[in-house]
């Protein structure tokens, strides 16, 4: 069975490390339970949470964006909006045709599970 590859959208900055990790935390948990769903989550936040500063902010940016173009729906954190990347994220999946399910609205997971149903038929 081919699994879908979810990205994870939502804040990584911050004005300290305290708040980047609370981000990374969020993402992390919201990264899980895409996987108890059975599918495959792709969270950039974990992924390159050490390489801060390594090379330049917009490597990274256009990185973490052609991650998001080779999965198959992107799941947002219920921040997402306070984000410049995650909301040029959003906007590229949208342009991209792929789905966008948001973390937060309240028959997300009912929805995000049928979607899932849906591909393995």
């Amino acid at each position: 069975m081919t699994r879908p590859v979810v990205y994870i959208a939502g804040p990584f900055r911050g004005p300290d490390s305290w708040i980047v990790e609370a981000h990374i935390r969020k993402a992390e948990e919201l990264a899980m339970r895409v996987a108890m769903c059975c599918a495959v989550p792709l969270c950039p936040h974990t992924m390159f949470r050490f390489f801060n500063g390594t090379l330049s902010d917009t490597f990274w940016l256009d990185a973490t964006m052609e991650l998001l173009r080779r999965c198959d729906a992107v799941m947002l954190t219920d921040d997402w909006y306070q984000s410049t990347g995650a909301k040029a994220e959003e906007r590229e999946a949208r342009e991209k045709g792929l789905p966008v399910f948001h973390s937060y609205e309240p028959d997300v997971w009912d929805v995000f599970s049928q979607w899932i149903a849906s591909r393995s038929t």
